[in-house]
């Protein structure tokens, strides 16, 4: 999974980003508006953590940017202004959260693990296939009740596969999904990570869909 946050700290953006990527996901950073739009209106994220008040373009804009050009990526907003009518302004924009500074880390990531469940289409904090069970919470992965220890590209790599349950997912949109935006792509090397999970899961989860990519089925 794949997020974007857009705070111009740069303390606490480094110490998100540090927090973030060390429970999974793979981070990219804004430092202003303008660039943080222009990023959630190219790439492909997950979830997004928005500041408000941000240079160049505030982030009730850049939200409502995103809004007016149909990006429905999940946003939670991450402010100092706590005020009542600021979040209702927030949540109007197109906001699905709204958590005030100063904040629990934990808090916030259960708030993003809950926002990329429902937007995905799941309820519930472990997804399950077969005998393999993925718990959203811890990043724990197990297969028959054993825990299975993955690298942190093949967990992103299971893990995105899992919340498209019965969806086929082609390799380039894998790629763009565990990777942050300055690292050293390479597709090819997806077809690693599968190979690796196929052998770490011991069961055939991870379907090959000739020509088109990968699919985990619903139980």
């Amino acid at each position: 999974m794949r997020l974007l946050v857009v705070e111009d700290d740069p303390a606490l953006s480094r110490q998100l980003a540090d927090r973030l990527e060390s429970a999974g996901y793979a981070v990219d950073i804004a430092d202003n508006g303008e660039d943080g739009q222009f990023q959630g209106e190219t790439e492909p994220y997950d979830a997004i953590v928005l500041d408000l008040g941000l240079p160049r373009v505030d982030g009730l804009s850049v939200l409502r940017a995103w809004r007016a050009r149909g990006i429905a990526t999940p946003v939670i907003i991450l402010t100092a202004r706590g005020a009542w009518t600021e979040k209702v302004q927030g949540i109007d924009a197109g906001a699905d959260d709204y958590l005030a500074k100063p904040f629990s880390m934990e808090e916030l990531l259960a708030r993003i693990r809950a926002l990329i469940r429902r937007s995905k289409g799941h309820a519930s904090a472990e997804i399950a296939c077969g005998g393999v069970v993925l718990d959203t919470r811890s990043g724990r992965v197990t297969v028959d009740g054993q825990p299975v220890d993955l690298t942190a590209h093949e967990y992103r790599v299971l893990a995105y596969l899992m919340h498209r349950t019965g969806q086929v997912v082609s390799r380039s949109e894998l790629t763009e999904h565990i990777y942050a935006q300055d690292f050293d792509r390479d597709s090819n090397t997806i077809e690693v990570f599968i190979g690796r999970l196929r052998r770490k899961l011991g069961v055939d989860v991870i379907k090959t869909v000739r020509g088109l990519g990968y699919k985990v089925d619903p139980p």
